[in-house]
């Protein structure tokens, strides 16, 4: 039986709710994050809380626009004009663009999924001196966003369970005057609803949940611990907060395996029935140690045809240039249910996508092996140590006194001719992107790392 979703406010959610309104009566727009925040309040994403008019379309790096009346249509041809070329480091040989980064902010997760973690032992983890401080997260965000990146995914393993998150996003979310529009998070929800009112203050716009059933025994089997109640008490919370106003995606990423979780296909395209939920089913991918075989994938196809049996009017949506996941409607239902079909039909033509691993690496395919260490070079003025908060400050200060004729004015620290390196390293990755990744047998024997290790 697919468990009951309740969207039923407390009466603080309810005060909170007049509150909001009377508040956007009077002044047009959604108050203050800090004047709704209560134990149990909704607070706006402190990204979006100024009045903005974003056009969809625009060249690369041009920031939403201010709201002025009759007067964007101007605006709108001035940022056209003067909007900047994108940036040949972050463009391939194939003219693809990548204004998406993803970042893996820890290696830890409080769960033991079967397609993510390896069997046994699981994933070794480094020791904290090999993964990327606070501040080097940070400095990384505020360079990929000075090249066009408008879009930050935060990452793991499980990013709720670094301790810091919440000042991590506050920081990252600060560059949104320098062109960033989503703050983004993938997790496994076990902890989320505890910090999530916290996370949308700091500009958390959207959420994709990993969730890969709807039967809690079954929730057990395949992530090898409890946690099935936690996950889908911070579903309920994130519901709870659109409904009050918040401006906050939600995706429900599934991945189908074949003998464990297709019966659940059909009960998790149900759960958009009357609820503003996308949920996503990923065909099973081969990663380090999690025993993939053909066998076990259930392809696009299949799931399709599993949703038509008892939806025949399921019906393909139109979506956008650099999506993952192919989107799909049953008419009459709020929710939509996207395809993420990797294996049997991949989306390389149009990927605009970057990781960075914890430890600092970059990668410019999922499912390629080749990576460069970007933390190494990051380190090199610091004595190859990590750079904490005091390091952090002192660089800045330095390359600050000499900034004249760098790349200063574009980051928020400016590192000068390290900063060029950095570019030049983070380019010639990038235009080394081939067209598209390994076949699906070539995949299953090529050697990279365990899921959990790369940030999925």
């Amino acid at each position: 039986m697919t468990p009951m979703i309740s969207l039923r406010p407390g009466p603080s959610a309810a005060r909170n709710a007049s509150r909001w309104l009377a508040l956007r009566g009077k002044h047009g727009l959604r108050p203050p994050v800090r004047a709704l925040h209560t134990s149990r309040g909704i607070g706006t994403n402190a990204a979006v809380s100024e009045p903005a008019v974003d056009y969809p379309g625009l060249p690369a790096g041009v920031p939403p626009l201010p709201a002025a009346g009759g007067k964007t249509k101007g605006l709108r041809k001035d940022a056209i004009k003067n909007a900047k070329p994108f940036s040949e480091f972050l463009t391939d040989t194939f003219n693809r663009e990548h204004d998406y980064l993803r970042i893996s902010i820890t290696e830890r997760c409080n769960l033991r999924c079967l397609y993510c973690m390896p069997e046994g032992t699981g994933s070794p983890t480094l020791a904290p001196a090999h993964l990327l401080t606070t501040p080097e997260i940070f400095y990384l965000s505020s360079l990929f966003v000075s090249q066009g990146v408008t879009k930050i995914r935060l990452t793991g393993g499980e990013p709720t369970v670094r301790r810091d998150i919440v000042p991590l996003m506050q920081s990252i979310g600060s560059l949104r005057p320098k062109g960033l529009r989503e703050l983004a998070l993938t997790t496994n929800g076990i902890t989320l609803h505890r910090k999530l009112d916290s996370m949308v203050e700091a500009g958390l716009t959207g959420v994709n949940m990993s969730l890969d059933t709807l039967d809690p025994f079954q929730f057990q089997i395949m992530t090898r611990r409890n946690g099935f109640d936690a996950v889908m008490k911070s579903i309920n919370r994130i519901l709870e907060m659109k409904k009050l106003g918040a401006n906050l995606k939600l995706k429900i990423n599934c991945v189908v395996m074949r003998g464990l979780n297709e019966r659940d296909i059909v009960p998790f395209v149900e759960l958009g029935r009357e609820k503003d939920i996308e949920v996503r089913f990923i065909e099973y991918m081969p990663f380090g140690g999690n025993k993939w075989s053909e066998n076990k994938m259930i392809s696009f196809q299949e799931m399709l045809d599993i949703i038509k049996a008892k939806y025949p009017t399921l019906r393909r949506v139109a979506g956008h240039k650099n999506d993952t996941s192919k989107t799909f409607e049953v008419p009459g239902f709020v929710g939509k249910v996207g395809f993420i079909t990797s294996m049997t039909n991949d989306f390389c033509g149009t990927c605009n996508r970057l990781r960075i691993t914890s430890d600092g690496n970059l990668k410019v395919c999922l499912h390629g092996n080749a990576e460069v260490s970007l933390r190494d070079l990051l380190r090199r003025d610091n004595g190859g140590e990590p750079i904490d908060q005091e390091a952090f400050e002192r660089i800045k200060q330095i390359e600050m006194d000499r900034r004249d004729g760098l790349l200063s004015d574009e980051t928020v620290l400016g590192w000068g001719q390290r900063e060029r390196e950095l570019l030049d390293v983070i380019g010639a990755a990038v235009k080394r992107k081939a067209e598209k990744h390994a076949d699906m047998g070539d995949l299953e024997n090529m050697k990279n790392r365990p899921m959990i290790l790369i940030g999925g």
